[in-house]
């Protein structure tokens, strides 16, 4: 039961941080995107 339980915690948090890692890839996406449009 105990081992079950790390486990759901690993994967659970491999999920949150690749949400994380690709909430960071389009904010610096739309920000790069933003910049070259102000300078025109």
């Amino acid at each position: 039961m105990n081992s079950d339980f790390t486990r759901s915690l690993t994967l659970m948090g491999q999920g949150m941080l690749g949400i994380f890692a690709v909430i960071l890839i389009i904010f610096g996406i739309l920000f790069f995107l933003g910049r070259s449009k102000k300078k025109k």
